[in-house]
């Protein structure tokens, strides 16, 4: 049987490629149609991928097949072609399906799809040349290399496809690229499997055989048509897949927007039916979206509905309601009417609703803190200025009169520089809770300025039944207060000025109150004054002390004066105490009593205080240095230097700068600056420890309670001079004498006696041993070259 070769044609078998590129490319773009698609869609797909690429495989072997010229005709058995489509088509949605698998290992469709894409190829191509007439015989070796092509070009393709084939940016290139190694695979397969065969002329060709030669390009152009409109049916598939995508997900993104919203949504059609509710507004309303829908809007009670025509026209409005719920639970909501356009008509309403009861709770809580005191809950400065503009407006008005009670505590500092300032707090808590169950239920409104400054606008009848209101607030706060297991008496300050005979403004009326409170505490405290013209001058002349003291103590215009203390006898000089003057330029040499409360009011105590101190020291070493005077000077102290931080240490620096030895300092204090006994107690003992002597001025005036005196390092106890005065004459003031004289012998410390002016007083005194007398008999307060001539060589060591 004879042998023979052909030749191919370099057009046919280009074409082939082609064809084989375009197929690959179409089946390797449905199989990730087939990966991602659900149901009926899934399975359309792998369909027409199977006839795609079975086809397209088919066509380029077939192809392929005729770009071969053989030495003599060659035909071809229809059925066994027909078989070797099926046969082609079958393999390719089997491997296609693999592929398609989701949820599989990525190890095992690569696999399994390689091995069915390379048995549909390599079975289309050995079925296929058994139709041809010819006998043919193969070259084993080369069949199996031929099989082996097809199957690693399929699984690289795979690989390509599973492994980047789902990124969507350069996906046409990728699948491209996929295309191009699955024809490569193709056509590398289809013209190896031909040159494994050796052809020999067979028998004579029966029925059955057809000679495609002059079909051959109808076939090829009929195959690329059906592959170009299989590719273009995808883009366009795919275009409007990727359209209604996007209509999915925008519509998602709405609808995520309206059902999770955390305002509250209630859409309304244009006749004014609700259609729907989100969460967030069936939560605020308290209801599910049943009992809702399909009612009137304009039902709902806290919808304004202004017309018929609300949720038919373009209306965007906003607006604060309130909404009761069914628990009678009341909202406050901010509504929004956001109107809904389609195709360019209003076919409805988006109601927003946003609850802002939280906001107004906060806002009402800061417009009463903007308005009210903090600490007591009282009208506070602001609102005070308010309501006596108001009380104005209305008398003028009615021709009525009112009064205006500025109260202020008498020793108020007392307590809080001694017990801290949250007892002090506490005090004035207790002050407000007092006069507000007196004024309960009365035409009186008391407000808080600040501080302890109470004031009290009184709208009652005047003239008699202010005096006795005023007296009745006075006996009040006289009452004790139980503050740190301790009972405290205090007592209060007011001043009254009368709309209009005091003044027509409010501010007028307050500052007048003020001036008389002033004059209250400026002769005797614990009592109200009424104010009058007169004292106008006063507060003036206040305001001028205080403007003239800062400039007095810059300008080095204090002075020291110092009262000696004595023996019993009187004949030795036991020690000094130092009392400020001041030398005014215009009015002369004033006295404390002058110029120290207004040093206190305002602060200035703290400077006046540490002269004082310092030059005292000073002046002591220099006596000393000069030869004589080896006795201790004293020094008053004020509550507020007392409980200044680290007190002891101002004291330490100030003997340390001046040189004064510590023994030779003695510290006068009160029973008032002791109230805080913890305190008290930590910074005498500091002083103690550096040696200071520490004196109890006044005692016996005070309400500390005695069993305090075992607690405290004291040295030495001054008898009041209130004491003294009536000595002579009045019973009980000679027991508390003798009783002190007593109890500071028993607890062994000195006794000073204040204020002797007569030598009966000084006699009476020798009977009880008092160990150091101090007044007026003796000698008044001297300026320092006074003491040096008088006593320079008198004092004792």
């Amino acid at each position: 049987m004879e042998h023979f070769h052909g030749s191919y044609s370099l057009p046919l078998v280009l074409l082939s490629f082609v064809i084989a590129t375009l197929a690959s490319y179409t089946a390797l773009d449905l199989a990730e149609r087939i990966r991602n698609g659900n149901g009926s869609k899934r399975f359309l797909w792998l369909v027409g991928g199977a006839l795609t690429m079975g086809i397209g495989i088919w066509s380029m072997h077939f192809i392929g097949m005729l770009a071969y010229s053989f030495q003599i005709p060659v035909y071809y058995h229809v059925e066994t072609v027909l078989l070797s489509v099926i046969f082609a088509i079958v393999a390719s949605a089997i491997a296609l399906l693999v592929v398609g698998l989701r949820g599989e290992r990525h190890s095992f469709v690569l696999f399994a799809g390689g091995i069915f894409m390379a048995a549909a190829i390599s079975g289309m191509h050995y079925v296929g040349m058994a139709a041809m007439s010819l006998e043919i015989t193969y070259d084993f070796g080369v069949v199996a290399l031929s099989i082996a092509i097809a199957a690693l070009a399929s699984f690289a393709a795979l690989w390509l496809l599973l492994s980047i084939g789902g990124t969507k940016r350069f996906s046409l290139l990728i699948k491209l690229g996929c295309g191009i190694v699955m024809a490569i695979a193709i056509t590398g397969m289809h013209y190896t499997g031909m040159a494994a065969a050796t052809f020999q002329s067979g028998a004579e060709v029966g029925s059955g055989y057809v000679n495609p030669r002059g079909i051959v390009y109808w076939i090829a152009i009929g195959t690329l048509l059906s592959l170009t409109l299989t590719i273009v049916g995808i883009f366009l598939n795919k275009r409007f897949i990727e359209k209604d995508s996007d209509i999915a997900r925008h519509e998602s993104w709405y609808r995520s927007l309206y059902e999770h919203n955390m305002n509250g949504i209630i859409s309304v059609s244009s006749d004014g039916i609700i259609q729907h509710v989100n969460d967030a507004a069936q939560e605020m309303m308290g209801m599910d979206a049943s009992y809702v829908v399909q009612k009137q809007a304009r039902d709902m009670g806290f919808i304004d509905v202004s017309s018929e025509l609300e949720f038919q026209e373009f209306r965007r409005r906003k607006y604060e309601t309130m909404l009761t719920r069914p628990d009678q639970q009341i909202l406050h909501l901010t509504l929004m009417h956001v109107p809904v356009v389609v195709e360019q008509q209003v076919v409805g309403t988006h109601l927003m609703m946003k609850d802002i009861t939280l906001q107004k709770q906060t806002e009402k809580k800061i417009k009463h803190l903007a308005y009210h005191d903090e600490l007591t809950g009282l009208p506070n400065r602001r609102k005070f200025n308010d309501l006596i503009k108001d009380a104005v407006n209305e008398c003028k008005e009615n021709n009525k009169s009112f009064a205006v009670l500025t109260l202020d505590i008498d020793r108020f500092k007392m307590i809080n520089d001694s017990l801290g300032h949250m007892y002090g707090d506490l005090f004035l808590q207790k002050v407000s809770s007092r006069i507000t169950k007196l004024i309960d239920g009365e035409d009186i409104i008391l407000s808080r300025l600040g501080g302890d400054e109470f004031v009290l606008i009184y709208k009652k009848e005047l003239g008699y039944s202010l005096k006795r209101f005023a007296t009745c607030i006075l006996t009040l706060i006289q009452k004790p207060f139980h503050l740190k297991e301790h009972d405290f008496y205090i007592s209060a300050s007011i001043g009254i000025a009368i709309y209009p005979q005091h003044g027509r403004k409010a501010e007028v009326l307050l500052r007048n109150a003020d001036t008389a409170l002033y004059e209250v505490k400026r002769n005797m405290k614990n009592g109200y004054h009424i104010y009058t013209d007169a004292l106008n001058a006063h507060l003036e002349e206040k305001l001028t002390l205080e403007s003239d003291l800062r400039k007095g103590i810059v300008n080095q215009e204090l002075i020291l004066h110092y009262q000696p203390k004595f023996s019993i006898d009187g004949t030795k000089v036991l020690g000094l105490e130092a009392l400020v003057r001041w030398e005014h330029p215009q009015r002369g040499l004033l006295s404390p009593g002058t110029f120290l409360p207004v040093a206190e009011e305002t602060g200035l105590i703290f400077d006046v205080g540490a002269w004082v101190l310092k030059r005292a020291c000073l002046q002591m070493k220099q006596w000393q240095d000069a030869g004589g005077l080896k006795i201790p000077v004293a020094v008053n102290i004020s509550s507020q230097q007392f409980h200044q931080l680290n007190f002891d240490e101002h004291i330490r620096s100030v003997l340390f700068e001046t040189g004064l030895e510590p023994r030779y300092l003695e510290l006068e204090i009160t029973e008032s600056m002791m109230m805080d006994v913890k305190t008290s107690t930590q910074t005498l003992q500091k002083l103690s420890e550096l040696g200071v002597k520490i004196s109890l001025d006044d005692f016996g005036t005070g309400y500390s309670s005695l069993s305090y005196l075992k607690q405290f390092p004291i040295n030495r106890l001054k008898i009041d001079r209130s004491f003294i005065s009536e000595i002579l004459t009045n019973e009980h003031d000679k027991a508390i004498v003798s009783t002190i004289i007593s109890m500071a012998k028993h607890l062994k410390m000195d006794v000073t006696a204040e204020g002797i002016e007569t030598k009966d007083q000084l006699d009476y005194l020798k009977t009880n041993d008092l160990m150091e007398i101090q007044g007026y008999y003796y000698s008044k307060p001297l300026p320092t070259d006074k003491i040096e001539e008088l006593y320079m060589n008198a004092a004792v060591s």
